[in-house]
């Protein structure tokens, strides 16, 4: 861990200055307005004809007091507030069923299963999976005997 030196800090640029600090870019001296009749000034851009605002507020960094209040909260209902719970429901009639539409077919049976014919499949299937690793362990034991050798001699 880093103990501060007294140095500035490289995130000193992004924090909020004290309030007694003002910024230090200039800001444009406000125009005086017209007197009566003078011509009107133009307003063609943003900020042109109209003085501008001075802050109301002791730091030019603080929040906005212009802004319009927010919407009222929705009313509370008056049963004291809180979830009512559900409304309530009418039972359907006794024997009542939804109406069926599409009568769905039995399952069909399955074919007989030939549990010899399986056996069968299945040893085969093993012996050839030991003939497949046998094979692998004697590449590999040749190649480790090959390697042995030429590091031997």
């Amino acid at each position: 861990m880093t103990t501060p030196s007294g140095a500035s800090h490289e995130d000193d640029y992004w924090r909020r200055p004290p309030e007694h600090v003002r910024p230090t870019s200039p800001t444009p001296a406000p125009t005086p307005s017209p007197g009566p009749g003078a011509p009107a000034a133009s307003t063609d851009g943003p900020g042109l004809g109209a003085p501008p605002a001075t802050p109301t507020s002791p730091s030019p960094w603080a929040a906005p007091t212009d802004v319009p209040a927010s919407a009222p909260a929705p009313p509370v209902p008056p049963s004291g507030g809180g979830y009512a719970g559900p409304p309530p429901t009418t039972p359907p009639p006794p024997g009542w069923r939804p109406p069926v539409h599409l009568q769905a077919n039995p399952p069909r049976t399955l074919p007989p299963q030939d549990m010899e014919a399986m056996d069968a499949a299945e040893q085969q299937a093993q012996r050839l999976t030991y003939v497949v690793g046998a094979v692998a362990g004697a590449v590999l034991l040749v190649l480790l005997c090959l390697l042995c050798s030429r590091a031997l001699f």
